[in-house]
């Protein structure tokens, strides 16, 4: 089966889990409520496990290599995405929240273990630190309003950042965690794509499609982060070897992957605009089918 065709079978899984939060919420078993608890369980906990089970790997030159060059190409694809969002989305805060920032731990990851494996998640964790690092910084001083005063000890203490360094520890070390605490780490890190899954479905509940084909900055949103952000992306990756070719649709995929959900979670945090944070999510969510098998599609011709 084709890499797209696997990412649109993929996909729809999602949207089946999509679905099951979309029924639970409509049910009244999940409530706005416990839809801020699940918000706060994956930035607080699940997000900080990933991207530290990310870095448990052989310590190895290759690897060191490759953390290395997918940490610089993440954050320039992450830089490229700020500035696509800045040149589409102008000052609207919540539009440029939404088109920089993907949902590569909630997507990407599940994606490209659908087509690569689990092995490429590895070359995505500088990418996802760098990402969440960005939200905790760069992303609330657009919704808040309060540019270039995010404190350093708040940086230090963010829990990206925490799960970042435990990370880099224990691979520059390779200490080997007892077994119970690798197995929990499984546990919680795999809460991340069901959970995130229902939470869209509670948005998807709460909004209105017939508002939302008429806020234009909607699809200047899904235009940026669908389209314009991973085109350009590609050209960049275009850059490295053929080699590193798993490398680069890890990347890809990444920037491919529609509004991130923390968009709407510090939207709500932060008293922003939560009702337009959640409609940004939902369109790209409903675009993800065509759009990312067929940026895919595209770097399989071109690569």
């Amino acid at each position: 089966m084709s890499m797209p065709a696997t990412l649109a079978l993929q996909i729809v899984v999602m949207f089946m889990l999509v679905g099951v939060g979309f029924a639970m919420f409509r049910a009244g078993k999940i409530t706005m409520e416990g839809n801020r608890t699940i918000g706060n369980i994956l930035v607080y906990l699940s997000l900080p496990c990933v991207i530290v089970k990310g870095l448990m790997v052989e310590r190895t030159a290759e690897n060191v290599a490759a953390l290395g060059v997918s940490a610089l190409m993440g954050f320039a694809a992450l830089v490229v995405s700020a500035l696509v969002a800045r040149l589409v989305l102008r000052d609207d805060a919540i539009g440029n929240f939404s088109a920089t920032f993907s949902n590569p731990s909630f997507f990407g990851i599940p994606l490209v273990v659908s087509i690569l494996g689990q092995g490429p998640v590895f070359y995505m964790t500088a990418y996802i630190a760098f990402m969440n690092l960005g939200q905790w910084t760069y992303g609330v001083s657009l919704l808040t309003g309060e540019r270039g005063r995010v404190s350093a000890r708040s940086l230090v203490r963010s829990p990206f950042m925490v799960a970042t360094l435990i990370g880099l520890v224990l691979f520059a070390t390779q200490l080997q965690l007892p077994g119970v605490v690798t197995s929990c780490l499984d546990y919680v890190s795999a809460l991340n794509t069901p959970l995130a899954m229902f939470a869209i479905g509670v948005y998807l509940a709460l909004s209105h499609p017939a508002d939302m084909l008429h806020r234009p900055g909607l699809y200047k949103v899904a235009l940026a982060r669908l389209l314009v952000t991973p085109l350009v992306t590609l050209a960049l990756l275009s850059l490295l070897p053929a080699t590193m070719l798993e490398m680069k649709l890890a990347i890809l995929v990444a920037q491919a992957c529609p509004v991130g959900l923390n968009v709407a979670v510090y939207a709500q945090l932060h008293d922003a605009d939560y009702v337009y944070a959640v409609e940004t999510i939902v369109v790209s969510v409903l675009l993800l089918l065509v759009s990312t098998p067929l940026v895919v599609g595209l770097a399989q011709m071109v690569w």
